[in-house]
């Protein structure tokens, strides 16, 4: 996990006076997961976080599934969405389960409102976009192949850059807390040398800056499978100083350092995020394996207790055909899948991948949401028969 971080003033010794200019108390808040066992941090907020004018539910927000589920590979193509609204409002659920869910938005407006995800921890995947996340930690710039994790409860807000271009998130919802794998750390919580990052590559949120204003500010809290609305008295981002180990902080793809053999990897090798239930994994360009005799496209493997998504962050992927930039496949447990026809021989004696993908492997199965029907391409469980490859291809808008 990331380690102790600290931002702007706070008095020397926990739970003690600390006083604004004008001699009132700053008001501390415990912010953490698991209750008082797990990380947390303690904000010091110029007004009370608990000032709510008024509450209402604004709509549900519960994700339909198709019920045709027939067991097949199955791909869909995000190029077909259109750009629009909201980065927090207008996310298009794609798959998901009781641990994880998978969504997609390319929003052409920055939010007015601000909002927390009050069910979920969310690891946002940055395909497209440059901005800054404002939140009650602090501003964090973010740009082209980010990892934004944002644990729950965080209030926030997105600020697009809009005259940057078009801006395009995948976006993962997590039922349990996101966290750096287990097998990367050592006791202390320390990143290990063989891990394929440190700590060096994380970014945390940059410096405070405490809005001292009264008025109605909105905040959208997405809970118990619904959106609400809360009204404070203030402006949330009156946090005058912080310190502790829950924050929102970024990993960005092209800081991941691939792990490489003479013989052909497995995935866990491209471990970046673990969850409960799931993992999150990148691949990156990498020299390809370097015995004369290897085949470095992966050989065909059943998936025998795990769901693997794949989202193609660039047209490019070593084992398959007929997929483009933006492409999400999904091979369901149950079903051996690997290198589309041709792709393990063109493999043979090349030395490098300029591939880069995020894949999310789920260890529950995952349910096909309906409204990413319109996206899919009905032919993709074909794309591995050699007399139909040919003809394969997938839709175009």
């Amino acid at each position: 996990m990331p380690h102790y971080h600290t931002l702007g003033s706070i008095p020397r010794k926990r739970h003690t006076v600390f006083r604004r200019p004008d001699g009132g108390l700053y008001a501390e808040e415990l912010m953490g997961h698991e209750g008082f066992i797990g990380t947390s941090s303690l904000l010091y907020h110029v007004h009370p976080p608990t000032t709510v004018i008024s509450a209402r539910r604004i709509r549900d927000e519960v994700w339909v599934r198709d019920e045709d589920t027939s067991l097949r590979h199955r791909h869909f193509l995000t190029s077909r969405i259109a750009r629009h609204g909201s980065p927090t409002m207008d996310r298009i659920p794609l798959l998901f389960n009781s641990d994880i869910g998978m969504l997609y938005v390319e929003p052409d407006v920055t939010d007015t409102h601000f909002y927390r995800n009050s069910q979920a921890d969310e690891v946002v995947y940055v395909v497209e976009g440059h901005g800054v996340l404002e939140s009650v930690f602090g501003e964090l710039p973010y740009k082209p192949g980010d990892y934004v994790v944002i644990h729950r409860n965080i209030t926030h807000r997105w600020r697009l850059d809009l005259a940057a271009g078009k801006t395009k998130f995948v976006v993962f919802e997590s039922a349990g807390h996101v966290r750096t794998p287990k097998r990367y750390r050592n006791e202390f919580g320390q990143l290990l040398e063989g891990a394929p990052y440190s700590e060096r590559d994380i970014r945390r949120p940059t410096h405070v800056d405490a809005r001292d204003e009264k008025g109605a500010f909105p905040i959208y809290v997405k809970q118990y499978n619904a959106i609400n609305e809360l009204v404070l008295d203030h402006h949330p981002l009156d946090v005058v100083g912080w310190d502790g180990y829950f924050y929102p902080w970024i990993f960005n793809i092209h800081d991941f350092e691939p792990i490489v053999g003479r013989i052909h990897q497995p995935p866990p090798v491209h471990q970046t995020f673990q969850g409960d239930g799931f993992v999150i994994c990148s691949f990156c360009p990498r020299p390809y394996d370097f015995d004369p005799h290897a085949v470095p496209a992966p050989y065909n493997h059943s998936n025998v207790d795990s769901d693997e998504v794949l989202f193609y962050a660039s047209s490019e992927f070593m084992s398959r055909k007929g997929i483009e930039y933006g492409s999400i496949t999904l091979h369901p447990d149950g079903l051996p899948h690997g290198p589309h026809p041709g792709r393990a021989e063109a493999s043979i004696g090349a030395k490098y991948t300029n591939e880069l993908a995020v894949m999310m492997d789920s260890f529950r199965p995952l349910h096909v949401a309906k409204s990413a029907l319109d996206i899919e391409d009905p032919k993709y469980h074909k794309s591995w028969l050699e007399h139909q490859h040919a003809q394969f291809n997938p839709p175009t808008s």
